[in-house]
């Protein structure tokens, strides 16, 4: 992957040269005023280019930037835009600094497999890559000393393409650094950074990429570099790829190399955050590294757990990462008596019951990092239960396994049309205090018309940018006319819009809906009252049990019994997901209970005024207070679970027939659904404040990097 430097700040004039160094940053991409900078400089690149304004910047002519370092109206925009850059960069008025003045000097070093900043940085996947790319920017936003660690992946994670049959397919289109907000990282005049790692007989060179998200710094490492073989370039080619042996070469990159990374740039953090179990060899070179200066292997283990953090994100076996002891013994024959250890030693350090022939990541992790936490309520517990065998002597409830409910970056997922309303009814700096329960009281004031009003916005950009987007890949031939009926060209506006976007794993059953058919066409074909479904999600490109799964929403779409009231969106992102949280009347979600750690993307709909139809599982077990939405709750717990489908798939249909379908359509003279606006109301006022990033990433300082950073002190 080559970079040859961009030709921007030549282009630019000096008046408006800042433009550079706010497209460099991804601050823009959570601040309206930052967006609408861009788009007063040039709206037609800035949606060809979908909203990146690196790319912008190096299309646009000179003329275009000329013209408007002359023009009032945006030069007024842009010192606007550089001073509210400048106030969060300097940061001392933020939270953290004014909260804890002593601890600004050195930062909280968090590691992650995958990052979700913006759809031009395609290094996730879903969910976890998300709340990794919002921890980021609300670290930013309060101030918190913050630098993340993860990898450039040239090929990112996969593009999807459903074939006419409604078979997933998988492309990887190669990355484009110099059109992204990403530099190398600084290592002194003219020198790039590359970092060494031992991979067995062989050293791969790791070279590092700096993004900046307001003032937390993301460092990216990239093997793709001629310093490597051919073979070892792929190690970084792509997330989530490969078979176990390329799975525990980039882990050993992921968090041997991540710690060298760090220390090469002189980074000394005072607390250390695992995001999933995909880093947690770091522990093992944090220990190698006290080891060799003198401590044994005991006192090493309590300064790591006192000093490091690690966060479970699931409860599915399968989503922890179990490598045979034969790739153990591969990598780190050689390792281990560094640390001190014996082989039988080192491999009990990743020893977990069920796992009897392999070393288990997450319980290396949970043995070595001395704070540790769930996702949710119902995920602790479910946690705690799980890895019990760690901790035979205690009781269930004592296993030392804490939880922190995820939320979501607010200023990053909210709509237009709503964050206008909320400005105009609640406060002009609401997305300052929108941790503040009593800001949303006024929420209940909020003329019903104004609220109606914003959401019915929100739903026709939604359904515009359905058309447009299957008109414009018919025009490129990729779709065929069954094809552009199957993406919602039949979607009535005015109808009941429910949506269900979610990784097309087995347990979030995303075909639960379809369990009667019958019942499922009374719904879509009631004449004055029908429902409509959007779907849209991927499944991991090796999970055909995924893919059949899509493959049998797909069908269902195009089934002329359907009638196009079911819509399936192809390569669902995090473009694609702004337009559904924030556009749809009902945000579904049917997994197997207890199988949802927590789930963040009913968050984002209830921010927006749309209320939740969910299992209660996850976030929505501690959200869901009666009249904010409606739970599918059965009654009866099977032990089968063809049994447990049929029960839920009756209280869903249950649901949607009697209270959610009645509710919706029960309209005033003004054609205003009073009773549902009600809902929409209480879904905003009892989500927002609980399940915002603010709330979950103060409450990780608070319970867990400031005692980690205390600690430090203590021992250093």
């Amino acid at each position: 992957m080559s970079f040859e430097g961009t030709t921007i700040s030549g282009k630019l004039p000096r008046r408006i040269r800042r433009l550079e160094e706010l497209a460099y940053n991804f601050w823009w991409s959570w601040h309206r005023e930052a967006r609408d900078l861009f788009k007063m400089l040039d709206y037609t690149l800035w949606r060809t280019t979908s909203h990146n304004p690196v790319q912008m910047l190096l299309e646009i002519e000179p003329e275009r930037l000329a013209e408007v370092a002359s023009d009032p109206l945006f030069l007024r925009l842009y010192d606007a835009v550089v001073i509210a850059l400048d106030a969060d960069l300097t940061n001392g008025h933020l939270w953290f600094p004014r909260k804890y003045p002593d601890l600004t000097d050195r930062p909280v070093a968090y590691f992650s497999a995958e990052f979700g900043l913006h759809r031009s940085l395609p290094l996730y996947s879903g969910g976890l890559g998300v709340l990794a790319g919002d921890h980021c920017k609300e670290a930013s936003d309060l101030g918190l000393p913050f630098v993340a660690v993860g990898f450039l992946y040239e090929m990112g994670y996969f593009r999807q393409r459903i074939t006419p049959d409604g078979w997933q397919e998988a492309s990887y289109p190669h990355f484009e650094p110099q059109e992204v907000a990403i530099r190398l990282a600084p290592c002194g005049e003219d020198r790039m950074l590359f970092v060494p790692v031992q991979l067995n007989d062989q050293t791969v060179h790791l070279k590092v990429w700096q993004v900046q998200v307001g003032h937390a710094h993301l460092y990216l490492m990239d093997a793709d570099n001629e310093r490597n073989a051919p073979w070892e370039r792929e190690l970084t080619s792509r997330l989530y790829g490969g078979d176990q042996e390329m799975r525990i070469r980039q882990e050993i990159v992921l968090g041997i190399g991540g710690i060298r990374v760090i220390r090469e740039l002189g980074i000394d953090p005072l607390a250390y955050h695992l995001n999933e179990g995909h880093s947690a060899f770091l522990v093992l070179e944090r220990a190698r590294e006290l080891v060799e200066a003198g401590h044994s292997f005991a006192e090493a283990r309590e300064q790591i757990g006192a000093t490091t953090l690690f966060t479970t994100h699931t409860p599915v076996p399968a989503g922890h990462d179990v490598f045979h002891y034969h790739l153990i013994e591969k990598y780190f024959q050689d390792y281990w008596p560094r640390l001190g250890l014996n082989r039988e030693e080192f491999l009990e350090l990743g020893h977990h019951e069920n796992d009897r022939h392999g070393f288990n990541m997450t319980a290396l992790a949970l043995r070595m990092c001395g704070r540790r936490n769930a996702v949710s309520d119902l995920h602790g517990r479910v946690s705690r239960r799980m890895w019990q065998s760690l901790w035979p002597e205690r009781e269930e409830h004592e296993v030392p396994i804490d939880h922190v409910t995820n939320g979501i970056h607010v200023p990053s997922w909210i709509g237009g049309a709503t964050h206008r309303l909320y400005r105009k009814h609640l406060s002009p700096d609401w997305i300052e205090r929108h941790d503040d329960r009593t800001l949303w009281e006024r929420i209940l004031d909020v003329p019903d018309e104004s609220l109606w009003e914003a959401h019915a916005h929100l739903k026709e950009k939604l359904m515009t940018f359905m058309r447009e987007r299957s008109r414009r890949r018919r025009m490129e031939g990729s779709m065929t006319p069954e094809q552009v009926l199957c993406s919602g060209a039949f979607l009535d506006p005015d109808a009941l819009t429910v949506g269900f976007a979610r990784r097309f794993a087995t347990y979030k059953r995303a075909t639960l809906l379809f369990h009667d058919m019958e019942r499922l066409k009374g719904l879509l074909h009631d004449r004055y009252r029908p429902v409509q479904f959007i779907f849209a999600g991927k499944a991991h490109p090796a999970d055909d049990a995924g893919k059949r799964l899509l493959q049998h929403v797909y069908h269902t779409a195009k089934d002329p019994a359907a009638g196009g009231r079911i819509a399936f969106i192809d390569d669902y992102d995090m473009q694609v997901a702004r337009y559904l949280v924030q556009g749809v009347d009902v945000w579904l979600n049917t997994p197997i209970r207890p199988h949802e750690a927590s789930g963040t993307s009913g968050q984002k709909a209830a921010l927006n005024g749309i209320p939740n139809l969910s299992v209660l599982d996850g976030w929505w077990a501690e959200g869901y207070n009666g009249a904010n939405g409606w739970a599918i709750a059965p009654g009866e717990e099977y032990t089968q679970q063809a049994g447990q489908d049929g029960a839920d798939a009756r209280a869903l249909y249950d649901l949607l027939e009697l209270e959610v379908v009645p509710l919706f359509y029960e309209r005033d003279a003004d054609d205003v659904p009073r009773g549902w606006v009600r809902v929409m109301k209480e879904a905003i006022r009892t989500a927002v404040p609980t399940f915002c990033m603010r709330r979950m990433v103060k409450e990780y300082t608070e319970k867990f990097y400031v005692p980690s950073a205390r600690r430090t002190e203590e021992m250093e």
